[in-house]
């Protein structure tokens, strides 16, 4: 808890060049687009494509399989913008594994795997889900209990995962799965392998999760039923998966954290403008107290989490310890942005509960960071743990 760090948070003119491009890229996916997805369903292909030829989706990735090789600052530069642009959390998800995903892919690959895997996920061509919660395991990822069965030639899969976005448009998939026995294992994390492979439906059930926002890209529940996976397509050694997925972790939830303050910028902004022109009893309803000071708290909570996010992203790219950092910056970003957008919805009044105004749009899409991918209660346990000293409490 003694350790300190000093880190500058200051932008480069490179780091705003990357703001104003993406923001630029993103104007002709405005609120309507995203309406019109968020009403129709339909993935966000436009977009995703536009990304992809803009070379945004391998902008954390190596620059000799097509990516920029910069760090996770400017990637969530990159994430936080789009969100704030009005695509929020549909618009973020639809390209979210491309910029953390392949992170193990990355550190663990071989040369082979690397250019074979990360060069057509940077150049749009493959789209890749990620297989890790499953039904009855949540948060304990030592339970996982998809199994990975070596028959002499192949390993073959079976099991079931849960809340598995884009898996209804992935052809490839992210997948960890136990590859020996739990009981056989020194510690629980031992004996789960990681794999990169063809989400070959012939032996694989997609069934789609009906869910309360974030429509236009699926979340689904994924039945493996004997799916054959080449030794080729493992990732490092056998029972190592989880300690390469942690490679992951830290990046996830620091982007995550930079895109929940883009939505909260954006209801913070959607409000405010409505503030300033709605007229009751002869005078814009910005001019009370009432309205103000909640959009005030709202800007001050949000550019705290900001430096947070920041500071965790800055300390990650210099290899520095961040794991405390990432999870306050995650823990904050949600709860600041959740109450942007519920006051955003207030200063609204019964008009924010009126699609055509988007707030709702953001209040429904920002429960997912509020529960996901990692708790408030995981996250603050983590820190009365590994900073404060406290005794384990689960």
């Amino acid at each position: 808890m003694e350790r300190l760090y000093n880190v500058n948070v200051e932008f480069t003119p490179d780091q705003l060049a990357i703001r104003d491009a993406v923001k630029k890229l993103c104007q002709p996916f405005d609120d309507k687009y995203w309406f019109d997805r968020d009403h129709d369903g339909r993935f966000p292909h436009e977009f995703t494509r536009a990304m992809a030829d803009g070379g945004w989706l391998g902008i954390a990735m190596p620059t000799e399989y097509g990516g920029s090789d910069l760090g996770i600052v400017e990637a969530s530069i990159l994430m936080q913008t789009i969100a704030e642009s009005g695509g929020a959390f549909a618009a973020c998800s639809a390209i979210h594994l491309n910029i953390f995903g392949p992170h193990p892919i990355v550190k663990h690959g071989s040369p082979e795997q690397k250019e074979r895997m990360l060069r057509p996920l940077i150049a749009g061509k493959d789209i890749a889900c990620f297989g890790v919660t499953e039904p009855d395991a949540g948060l304990n990822t030592a339970a996982l209990s998809t199994r990975a069965q070596w028959d002499g030639k192949q390993y073959v899969v079976n099991g079931t995962k849960v809340w598995t976005s884009t898996a209804q448009q992935a052809n490839k998939i992210l997948l960890i799965a136990r590859t020996r026995p739990i009981d056989q294992c020194k510690k629980p994390i031992d004996g789960l392998s990681l794999f990169y492979t063809d989400l070959d439906r012939r032996f694989v059930q997609i069934t789609e999760i009906e869910k309360m926002g974030r429509k236009a890209v699926d979340s689904n529940q994924v039945f493996f039923d004997g799916l054959p996976i080449p030794a080729s397509d493992r990732i490092g050694e056998e029972g190592k998966g989880f300690r390469y997925l942690l490679d992951g972790l830290n990046p996830e939830r620091i982007l995550i954290a930079a895109e929940s303050v883009g939505i909260g910028r954006a209801a913070l902004a959607k409000a405010t403008e409505y503030a300033k022109q709605r007229i009751v009893f002869d005078r814009p309803i910005g001019q009370n107290q009432g309205i103000q000071h909640p959009l005030a708290e709202s800007w001050c909570e949000l550019e705290a989490a900001d430096l947070m996010v920041f500071k965790a992203a800055s300390l990650y790219d210099q290899g520095l310890d961040c794991g405390q950092f990432a999870n306050g910056a995650k823990y904050l970003s949600a709860e600041a942005a959740f109450k942007a957008c519920t006051r955003a919805m207030n200063t609204f009044g019964g008009y924010g509960y009126a699609k055509e105004y988007h707030v709702e749009r953001y209040m429904r899409e920002i429960m997912i960071p509020k529960i996901a991918p990692v708790s408030p209660q995981m996250v603050l346990n983590y820190i009365a743990e590994r900073v404060l000293g406290l005794p384990k409490s689960y």
